[in-house]
């Protein structure tokens, strides 16, 4: 998933500048940090009602004004007739066609927060529809367009100076419950749904659907519009909440897809009693159905994805992926509410498929080594979106029957072009238990089989987070090996696309059988007479990083360097020190202080800071002071122990990151010292 945030301050306005395509300096066919961050961004892509156009988003990155901006672009189905409809100094973003195929309604930073705009599709005419002085977040229209429903972030709970309005530059936060902090913000406000009138470019009459309620809808941190739909009578609109706050919604991951009816403005649950994830609603063309993404189990985030149908006339609810044993995510319908369309991962690939409602077939349209995100229908084909390690996102044409896939935007075509990028290979590795384990290998461009590299051993996140063919701006692995490493990132236990047996062993089960998953793999490749077994490095982040330091007690010298970002080193603080409990009571088994859960003393029993006596290796900790998901003190303790301990150590630390690094001159940054330090003990 990639995170765009343009920097923007409260109280003073900043001076904008147009970002553009940048045009990077390549050096030897190799890709670089600077190259990296000169990747156009492609994001929100819409396809026109009457299928013969394409909208999208191209988010572009100044390295030297260390900040984004987003533009607008139209194109024909097949590609042609490509336009940039946008090129302000002011972020867009949110692009939707309206019903009419001719006019775009869009979201412009121009006259300071976020508000919704109209233009033609040209670009020209650009019209203000709303005013707000909160601002607008996304939108839909309704399918006549005489309402709109538009998220707005509310007031959220008592504030200090509510509380004592005589101390209005007191900084200090009153804290009585948990969740008073997520990922990396201080709770103050949340985003409600709202609805009004629209006619005559304005809207009249708001209606917060959640008014007085402490809720969130969209879900907090990743959830968007998709969260919330419109049924095609314009008379019933879903949106999915977690009806929960406080210590009960640290607790637990159980959403519901909730309809709000416009004539009585009475809601009503549909998914009462599914205790997992529910959302991301989709109405059928037709109306008769409602389809939607749902997890069985609360309490687990990686649960499988399943995807649910119900019959709007009759209620009755169907498990359509009962023998896919495979997620579903991204859902569409067919034109004829008979079938959808979506993407799934398999064996570190993610392809589009097609379902049957009535038989709950599964075909799979598309092939090859590539993630799939986004997938619509567009009269006779289909409009996606996919990437692999070696190339960002793309938008593509697909032939609904033969799979046969055209590309259509380009976006990055000159900077691809003049990069060499390395070989990547799947291999398939014997476990300890004798399980096949699937592994890329990603080789240095001009790979030489008879010289020797510098090897590294990926340890992925999540943890339930696959090793796919996925593009990344921070740990991407054709820049490590544009670096001259070869990388071997194995899918091991407790990922998903091979299967749930295969996904949730690893709950309850950290430093079991995934560590033992991870040995195998590199064991394996220093077999080979080009990786040189006396110069291998292991890095990873917030899992990854946990792997890392448990590795580090663990590993038998065979590493000579380590780097681990975000990454858990305590496990009884983490417990405490997190924000959302569920993911700790499920993939620890509980707390450290109950003695008799023996699966929870298992995980404690692991915490790699229980093993520091036995590091001796050099390593590099980096964290963000805004995680609040994996506190930096958990690096910082790590650092320390290992200055404290004699072992060569470094540390990053960024005070203004959080889970991730999305500033250009912070990810520049964040290379360097990552490859400065690999360099350092690995050449």
């Amino acid at each position: 998933m990639s995170i765009v945030v343009v920097a923007a301050s409260c109280g003073s306005k900043i001076e904008a500048s147009i970002i553009g395509k940048q045009q990077p300096k390549i050096t030897n066919g190799t890709i670089s940090p600077e190259v990296l961050w000169s990747f156009g961004r492609i994001g929100g892509t819409q396809v026109s009602p009457d299928g013969k156009k394409v909208l999208y988003s191209v988010s572009y990155y100044s390295i030297s004004e260390n900040k984004g901006n987003s533009e607008i672009f139209v194109m024909n189905a097949d590609g042609s007739d490509k336009k940039q409809i946008t090129k302000t100094a002011t972020r867009e973003a949110a692009a939707k066609w309206m019903k009419d195929g001719q006019h775009i309604a869009f979201l412009s930073s121009e006259k300071d927060n976020m508000q919704l705009w109209i233009m033609k599709e040209d670009g020209s005419d650009r019209t203000q529809i709303t005013t707000r002085a909160d601002g607008v977040n996304d939108f839909i229209f309704s399918p006549d367009e005489t309402k709109l429903l538009f998220v707005a972030d509310v007031k959220y709970g008592q504030l200090t100076v509510d509380k004592y309005p005589d101390l209005p530059k007191a900084s200090g936060v009153i804290v009585t419950d948990l969740m008073y902090k997520h990922w990396d913000e201080w709770i103050k406000t949340v985003p409600h749904p709202f609805v009004a009138d629209y006619k005559d470019n304005k809207i009249e009459n708001e209606i917060d659907i959640l008014n007085g309620e402490p809720f969130e809808s969209p879900m907090k941190p990743f959830g968007g519009i998709e969260q919330l739909a419109w049924s095609p009578d314009g008379k019933t609109i879903a949106y999915t909440c977690r009806k929960k706050t406080g210590k009960e919604y640290a607790l637990s991951t159980n959403s519901d897809i909730y309809f709000y009816h416009l004539d009585s403005k009475k809601t009503e649950n549909k998914t009462l009693g599914m205790m997992g994830y529910d959302q991301n609603p989709v109405f059928s063309p037709d109306g008769k159905w409602l389809a939607w993404e749902s997890m069985e189990h609360d309490g687990f985030e990686s649960d499988k994805s399943r995807l649910f149908v119900m019959n709007l006339v009759t209620g009755d609810k169907k498990d359509v992926s009962a023998n896919f044993d495979q997620n579903s995510n991204a859902l569409s319908w067919s034109a004829n509410s008979k079938s959808l369309f979506l993407v799934s991962c398999w064996h570190a690939v993610t392809q589009v498929y097609r379902v049957d409602i009535a038989d709950s077939k599964f075909v799979q349209i598309t092939k090859g080594v590539q993630d799939y995100t986004y997938v619509a229908p567009a009269k006779d084909k289909l409009i996606g979106v996919k990437h692999s390690m070696s190339k960002p996102d793309e938008i593509y044409s697909i032939d609904p029957k033969s799979g046969k896939e055209t590309e259509l935007s380009f976006e990055n075509k000159d900077i691809l072009a003049q990069l060499e990028m390395g070989k990547v290979e799947e291999r398939w590795i014997t476990t300890t238990d004798n399980k096949q384990m699937q592994t890329w290998v990603i080789y240095p461009p001009h790979f030489d089989k008879n010289k020797k590299y510098p090897t590294l051993l990926y340890c992925e996140g999540g943890p339930q987070s696959t090793v796919s063919q996925f593009w990344s701006y921070r740990w991407n692995f054709q820049m490590m090996a544009a670096n001259g490493y070869i990388i071997v990132a194995p899918n091991r236990r407790g990922l998903p696309g091979f299967g749930m047996e295969w996904l949730k062993q690893i709950s309850g089960d950290y430093g079991g059988q995934n560590m033992k998953d991870y040995f195998s793999a590199i064991d394996e490749l220093t077999k080979e007479p080009y990786v040189d077994k006396d110069k291998l490095g292991c890095v990873g982040a917030s899992y990854g990083g946990y792997s890392v330091y448990w590795l580090a007690g663990h590993h038998e010298k065979r590493f000579k360097a380590f780097i681990a970002h975000d990454g858990m080193f305590n496990l009884p603080q983490q417990y405490l020190e997190t924000e959302e409990m569920w993911f700790v009571n499920w993939d620890l088994g509980g707390s450290y202080w109950d003695k008799a859960n023996a699966i929870a003393q298992r995980s404690y029993a692991n915490s790699p800071h229980l093993f520091v006596d036995k590091w001796d290796t050099p390593i590099l900790v980096i964290h963000g002071e805004k995680d609040y998901r994996i506190l930096a003190s958990q690096g910082m303790a790590a650092f320390n122990a290992a200055i404290m301990r004699g072992v060569p150590a470094e540390m990053l630390i960024f005070p203004d990151e959080n889970h991730w690094v999305l500033q250009p001159q912070n990810g520049i940054l964040w290379q360097r010292t990552f490859f400065s330090w690999l360099d350092k003990w690995l050449k």
